[in-house]
């Protein structure tokens, strides 16, 4: 019987040490204060309440240039590395220096493909979110965006 009276009282005391304490959700802090509020302040509503038309066609113009620019340049040195590479390993594959089991790095590939899809389908929430404030963004900055959308296509242009 004495024990269970200690049982007792050890299940109070768990209780009460329980309620000491504060469960604090993060998420929700998160979502509350974005980070963007401590860059810019927490009056950083859309751009085109700040500056005129005009003004914003032409930074977001010359930032989707830059962006479209560096974007092709990076694309040109990436696609002729993974070129480069392939011609050489066809090259030696060729000429006898290596042999490729291609049945197996088809059945690789098949496998990586599965994982990723799989992957794919458990997106995260804060990239469901990222999407969702991107998406706000643009529709409350239309101006900006198209002016950086147009200056992209004619960074990668040139």
């Amino acid at each position: 019987m004495a024990d269970r009276g200690e049982d007792q009282d050890q299940d109070q005391d768990a209780e009460v040490e329980d309620e000491l304490y504060e469960v604090v959700d993060i998420t929700d802090y998160a979502r509350r204060h974005q980070w963007w509020s401590r860059v810019f302040g927490n009056n950083s509503g859309p751009i085109a309440e700040k500056y005129s038309v005009a003004t914003q066609i032409m930074m977001g113009g010359v930032t989707g240039w830059c962006a479209g620019y560096l974007f092709q340049r990076v694309g040109k040195i990436a696609a002729t590395a993974v070129g480069g590479g392939f011609l050489l390993l066809q090259i030696a594959n060729h000429s006898g220096y290596v042999q490729v089991d291609w049945k197996k790095v088809e059945k690789d590939v098949n496998k990586a493909k599965k994982h990723l899809k799989k992957r794919a389908n458990k997106a995260a929430p804060e990239l469901n979110s990222f999407i969702e404030e991107s998406s706000e963004f643009v529709k409350r900055n239309i101006v900006l965006s198209s002016g950086f959308v147009g200056g992209f296509l004619l960074g990668l242009a040139s």
